[in-house]
């Protein structure tokens, strides 16, 4: 399941309910910029299957739609007194995209152990072996009510808490116990009725960080781990009090749980990273991380970080859509991306995450880029300058591939994984994968902290901003300026390219008009060849989903050994032809469309009146170095998607099907 979760404890912090209400939407809004289906909370108070005399009694309240639907549900209960004040508090919000059962209240989390709600867990991710999970439940005499994988979680717990020794296991022990029966990939978190107050949290192979906002200095930014097995001249007990507070016992501190720093930062920029298997527990205000078993050379502190993003960053200003935004903020983008990395006067590359490795790097037998998508599109689009500038053998693959085909994979390869989030589910299992088979693995995302920037041997970060919009436009044109080997290349391959995307930008009325003459067509073919082509992959995939009409990039080469039979005059063709050294094919290809009535768009370099003559509309880009054409032409195909999408009459940031960060395989 790809979904967003949050979570707020306010701890001898007073908040009314109708504040709690609001920091839980807000978090939920901040993170549903995905083509979300449905969402909940809960909170303290009564429910409907149970009376008001239930001791510590939690309230669920889920509603399908988006979170503006759950939003106006919240104040209809008449039960829950709005203007309470609640000193300590825990509340569960959550998103969902769904994978197991249609998009329905019931199916929407937080999801619960029984009618009396003794727990109530959120979660993000699949949980692979549900189903032999369920049927044990169900012969335990445990009743289901959803069609998800995640009901079974707080039936599990609710079965380990009932079958316990004794009335003294620690909330935070049910759910280690519960965790080590689950197989998948989850964040989660879990309330209790059992244990008011307190918050239990855990990761494997999902992203979670918890932000922590007091009005005193912290007294610690680093918190020792607690283990359960007591390991030989190891001071880490599982009964010991390692844990932070902001100045003491029953201090006033707020935790913020989220599966993306966007829905924390307006709150705090003080966020914890959790690792696969912590379980992080929150009791009596004082957060402490507990494990199972101390691996060989694992860190055993956790540190508590400072976000580098501004509130400003996630805001859509005065654009009128986050994609929008994103498009037109590329200039700054890629600025942000060479800063402190490009020194033009002696014309190389510093990157300070692989100097550590650059010589195993450059004795490598081959270079193997993994990714999905558009980082898959990224990698297509490296590949070439890549071979060019370092005469090593490149393979470029899907994550999702690459496992099914059980890849050789050596110790003399160098594996790059590329994703924007740094969560993708597919490229994970491939990065720990070829980390079994001994390659050496290099991370390429924005997102500082996630899984694969801490599980790569090395890696770069982008450094381009927080992406909100669904279409990503970060990731295609940075990976072909952060490699280890482009200090080779002429400086003409790396300056100037600010003020040239500002000029492709410029074109966006022209490419608005173009647009307006095609939005009610079904499909489109986009199509170019060599440092094209990837661009071509990348533009039919964004006018795919962010339109809804069928588009397919093509290799021009390989126009005549099948595309060509869907030509016509009805079939709208956008066509990259740039003045490199595929100039002359594409122009071939060009003459086999016209002469089947085909009316192209073209994509073409300024100054070509040759190409203008046989186009039906051209959009003209300035001239840049063969490598680098990708990051021009590829800016109108995202405009276009854009504008078709609007004139159709949908919403760019809520592509329907569609999530940011995909954790399901």
């Amino acid at each position: 399941m790809c979904v967003r979760i949050f979570a707020y404890l306010n701890y001898c912090v007073p908040r009314t309910r109708k504040e709690i209400f609001e920091t839980l939407v807000k978090g939920l809004q901040r993170l549903e910029y995905r083509g979300y289906d449905s969402a909940g909370i809960a909170v303290d108070g009564p429910n409907k299957t149970t009376t008001d005399s239930i001791k510590n009694a939690i309230c669920l309240i889920k509603k399908k739609g988006k979170v503006k639907n759950l939003d106006e549900e919240l104040y209809k209960k008449d039960s829950l007194d709005l203007d309470e004040q609640l000193c300590t508090h825990f509340g569960l919000a959550h998103t969902r995209w769904a994978t197991h059962g249609e998009p329905s209240a019931v199916n929407s989390h937080p999801h619960r152990s029984d009618k009396d709600n003794e727990f109530v867990v959120i979660h993000n991710g699949i949980i692979t072996n549900y189903k032999e999970l369920k049927e044990y439940l169900i012969i335990k005499g445990y009743e289901f009510e959803s069609e998800t994988d995640t009901e079974v979680i707080p039936k599990l717990i609710k079965y380990v808490y009932d079958n316990q020794e004794g009335d003294s296991v620690a909330f935070g022990k049910l759910v280690e116990r519960v965790i080590q029966q689950l197989e998948g990939a989850f964040a989660l978190v879990f309330k209790s009725r059992h244990f008011p107050g307190e918050a239990v949290a855990t990761r494997r192979g999902s992203p979670l960080l918890i932000g922590v906002r007091s009005e005193q200095e912290l007294l610690t930014e680093n918190i020792p781990i607690q283990y359960n097995i007591h390991e030989k001249n190891s001071r880490n007990r599982s009964d010991s009090v390692n844990s932070i507070n902001s100045v003491g016992d029953g201090s006033a501190v707020e935790y913020y749980f989220a599966s993306d720093a966007s829905a924390i930062i307006e709150h705090t920029k003080k966020v914890l990273y959790m690792e696969d298997d912590d379980i992080a527990v929150v009791t009596g205000g004082k957060l402490s991380i507990h494990r199972i078993n101390r691996k060989h050379g694992e860190d055993p502190v956790r540190a508590i970080q400072t976000l580098q993003m501004e509130l400003q960053q996630i805001m859509k200003g005065n654009f009128d859509a986050f994609m929008q935004k994103e498009i037109f903020e590329q200039p700054e983008s890629i600025f942000n991306t060479m800063r402190g990395r490009i020194c033009f006067d002696t014309n190389t590359v510093v990157l300070g995450g692989l100097k550590d490795h650059l010589k195993e790097i450059k004795r490598c037998r081959r270079l193997i880029v993994i990714g999905c998508g558009t980082s898959f599109h990224a990698a297509v689009a490296t590949r070439q300058i890549l071979e060019e500038l370092t005469e090593v053998p490149v393979m470029v693959e899907l994550s999702s591939d690459f496992l099914d085909r059980n890849t050789p994979v050596f110790r003399d390869d160098v594996c790059f994984f590329i994703s924007q989030s740094g969560e993708t589910a597919d490229t994970l299992m491939a990065l720990r994968y070829c980390k079994e088979h001994g390659a050496l693995t290099v991370g390429i995302t924005n997102t500082v902290g996630s899984s694969i920037s801490r599980e790569t041997d090395c890696g770069v970060h982008i450094n381009a901003g927080p992406e909100i919009g669904v279409a990503s436009t970060k990731v295609k044109f940075k990976i072909k300026k952060d490699t280890i080997f482009i200090k080779n290349a002429r400086q003409n391959r790396v300056t100037g390219s600010i003020q040239l995307i500002k000029k492709v930008l410029a074109l966006d009325e022209k490419i608005k008009a173009i647009a307006n003459e095609m939005y009610q067509q079904r499909s489109l073919l986009v199509m170019g060849r060599g440092f094209n082509y990837a661009t071509c992959l990348e533009g039919a995939l964004k006018i795919k989903e962010i339109t809804y009409m069928h588009s397919e990039g093509i290799l021009a080469g390989e126009l005549k050994h099948g595309p060509l039979a869907l030509i016509d005059k009805d079939m709208p063709v956008i066509m990259i032809i740039m003045k490199d050294a595929c100039y002359t094919k594409c122009q071939n290809a060009l003459q086999q469309v016209t002469a089947r009535s085909g009316r192209p768009i073209i994509i073409c370099s300024q100054d070509d009146p040759e190409i203008v003559k046989n186009a039906y509309q051209t959009i003209e880009l300035p001239h840049v170095v063969d490598c680098l054409q990708g990051i021009l032409s590829v800016i109108p195909l995202q405009l276009l998607s854009f504008h078709l999408a609007v004139l159709r009459g949908y919403d760019v940031d809520f592509p329907r099907n569609l999530a940011k960060s995909v954790t399901v395989e």
